[in-house]
């Protein structure tokens, strides 16, 4: 009948729902909140083969992680995503529950709506409308290949025992990843107008310059180490650290800590620290550059200023998922559900995908990211559905052209 759907049609899987079941799951980082045994048992009843991954470390919170997978062949498109979202602050001052998933005047209110629980909701029902439409044959043999998702619960904290050891578990398993879609908020404005294909390393240090203590009325006695910071601290900004190139913006050097624990009017400090980090392009390594900003320290410093410097251990590389096949079909899949041609960008900040760029091309593409992590965080519920035909015509795409 004209207009009707036949009975055997599977139903649509339904993202604000999924969306919405995620947000009332308090999965404030590390804990689990339900979010991720919810998708668990959703995935498997749709045929999806889950593991559900517990990653420990020395001084670090247990994570529940999960991976799922529709399909045994190559390649496998992969989906990430995490679960776990920031604290909420005082829920007085949201507009309705910040774990409640309330809609209003066509939004859909949350902590996690767009970051990212909303990507995520999105790409799980993109995937289980996938399963149905091949979940009649029991050995996948008419499947081009695989679809699968890779979820921590790290994200938003330590990122120690989430997607870079969730990876590692899969190495160890012989589970490989051929491209993967990361759901983060990547659009600027509008569903559509950037989409990310790589991101810039970061690099934080702490300067120590030291002095000597003593009263302030007798100088002479004393060092004082505050001229000596504010000297080093000009040699770091006097002279940019690059012009940038096709892929990515200037690396950029920001101050982020000044002090020197000092209450007293009448005492010289003798001690005075400083914080900083580089966002920073493919043309340093963490290595260079630390080499580089040690250089410009000792250029300054001279024979008249003494100091440590003292970078943190855990950096992050630059990459660049270089645009081809693979980033063009996620383009066209986005330009054909949104009406708009991303831009496409390394700006932001560090993500999972610093993690996943090591096994397999990586790009980026989500929801508006205004509200994410504010009071009030919420999302268009029609960006939600049109993120869903997104993320459906990349997997339609994608074993098109790449399907055995």
């Amino acid at each position: 009948m004209s207009g009707t759907t036949p009975s055997h049609a599977p139903v649509p899987a339904d993202p604000i729902e999924i969306l919405r079941t995620l947000i009332r799951c308090p999965s404030v980082t590390p804990a689990e909140g339900g979010a991720l045994a919810y998708l668990d048992a959703v995935l498997s009843n749709a045929g999806f083969a889950t593991h559900r991954v517990t990653l420990t470390g020395p001084d670090t919170p247990d994570v529940e992680n999960l991976y799922a997978r529709f399909g045994t062949r190559g390649p496998n498109l992969c989906f990430a995503g995490h679960t776990d979202v920031v604290p909420p602050g005082d829920p007085a001052h949201w507009r309705f529950p910040p774990f409640e998933g309330a809609i209003q005047d066509g939004r859909i209110y949350g902590r996690g709506a767009v970051d990212m629980k909303g990507g995520v909701a999105a790409f799980i029902a993109a995937g289980l409308d996938f399963a149905g439409a091949h979940g009649h044959d029991p050995d996948h043999a008419d499947l081009a290949g695989s679809i699968s998702f890779l979820l921590t619960g790290d994200e938003e904290g330590p990122a120690i025992n989430g997607t870079e050891k969730l990876l590692r578990w899969l190495a160890d398993r012989d589970e490989r990843i051929d491209h993967c879609v990361l759901g983060e908020p990547t659009s600027r404005a509008a569903l559509g107008d950037m989409v990310k294909i790589g991101r810039r390393g970061s690099l934080s240090a702490m300067l120590t310059v030291h002095g000597r203590q003593g009263h302030v009325g007798y100088p002479h006695l004393a060092e004082n180490p505050i001229p000596g910071m504010v000297k080093l601290l000009a040699a770091l900004k006097a002279e940019p650290l690059d012009g940038g190139n096709a892929h990515f913006q200037a690396s950029n050097l920001e101050v982020v800590s000044v002090d020197v624990g000092n209450p007293a009017f009448n005492v010289i400090p003798a001690e005075a620290r400083a914080r900083f980090n580089i966002r920073f392009n493919d043309l340093w390594t963490p290595e260079t550059l630390a080499a580089e900003i040690e250089r410009r320290m000792v250029a300054a410093a001279g024979n008249e200023v003494r100091f440590t410097l003292a970078f943190e251990a855990r950096s992050s590389d630059s990459f660049v998922t270089a645009p081809g096949d693979f980033v063009d079909l996620v383009v066209e899949a986005i330009a054909e559900a949104t009406g708009r041609r991303p831009e496409l960008s390394t700006t932001g900040g560090t993500s999972d995908a610093r993690f996943i760029k090591d096994c397999c091309p990586v790009v980026e593409f989500g929801l508006v990211g205004t509200s994410m992590h504010a009071v009030d965080e919420s999302t268009p519920i029609d960006e939600v559905a049109a993120l869903t035909r997104v993320y459906a015509g990349v997997i339609a795409r994608y074993f098109a052209l790449f399907g055995r």
